[in-house]
C-alpha cells in the first residue's frame, strides 16, 4: 500500500467551497482508501495500491471535475517525497530566518529549460526562486501581500498550472503523515 498526499488547486478559493467530509468521500468514491484531509485548503492524505502517480492524478482530476463541476488540478506526492520537500534547504539559513514567507509550488512535471529561464526572470529584490525536481521554492523577503508575485503571474509566465503551499503546512503534513 502506498501513502500519498494530494495537493488540490481551486479548493475553498474563488467560490469553489467544498466541505472536507465531502472531499474525503470523493476520494473514497474514486477508489482510494484512508482519505484524510489536512486543513481546509485541498490537502488530502490517502493510500492506494497504485504506484503510478500520473495515472492517479488524471483519475482524480476527472472524478473531481465530474463531481464538482469544475477543474481541480491535482498534484500527488508520496509521503517520502513530502518529507524530502519539508527537509530540503533551497536557500541559505540567514535568508530563511529573515524571510516573510517560504512557499512551494507543486508542478505536475519538471520545468523545461525555457521555463527555468522564465522563472529566473521573475526574481526581484523581494522574490527569489529555487527550482528542484517538480517543485519551485519561493522565498518572499516581506509579507506575501506586499509582493507583486502571485500564483496567477507564475502560471501565466510559465504557461503551466501549479498550486502553492507554505513551508509550515508542508512540515506539518510531513510530521502528521510520516513515511511508514
Amino acid at each position: 500500500m502506498h501513502q500519498y498526499i494530494a495537493f488540490l488547486r481551486a479548493i475553498n478559493v474563488g467560490g469553489h467551497n467544498v466541505k472536507m467530509a465531502a472531499l474525503r468521500e470523493l476520494f473514497i468514491q474514486a477508489g482510494l482508501t484512508d482519505a484524510q484531509t489536512f486543513i481546509a485548503s485541498g490537502n488530502v492524505w490517502f493510500t492506494s495500491n497504485d504506484s503510478d502517480t500520473r495515472k492517479l492524478q488524471q483519475q482524480l482530476e476527472e472524478h473531481l471535475a465530474d463531481a464538482l463541476g469544475y477543474t481541480v488540478k491535482t498534484f500527488i506526492r508520496s509521503s517520502a517525497e513530502v518529507a524530502a520537500i519539508a527537509a530540503y534547504q533551497p536557500f541559505d539559513q540567514e535568508s530563511l530566518q529573515t524571510a516573510g514567507a517560504l512557499n512551494i509550488a507543486f508542478l505536475q512535471s519538471p520545468l523545461d529549460v525555457q521555463a527555468q529561464r522564465t522563472l529566473k526572470q521573475l526574481e526581484t529584490d523581494i522574490d527569489r526562486f529555487h527550482y528542484h525536481q517538480r517543485e519551485v521554492y519561493w522565498l518572499c523577503a516581506v509579507k506575501q501581500s506586499q509582493s507583486k508575485f502571485s500564483n496567477s503571474i507564475f502560471e501565466k509566465a510559465l504557461n503551466l498550472c501549479a498550486t502553492f503551499r507554505g513551508m509550515n503546512t508542508i512540515r506539518r503534513l510531513s510530521a502528521k503523515y510520516p513515511v511508514a
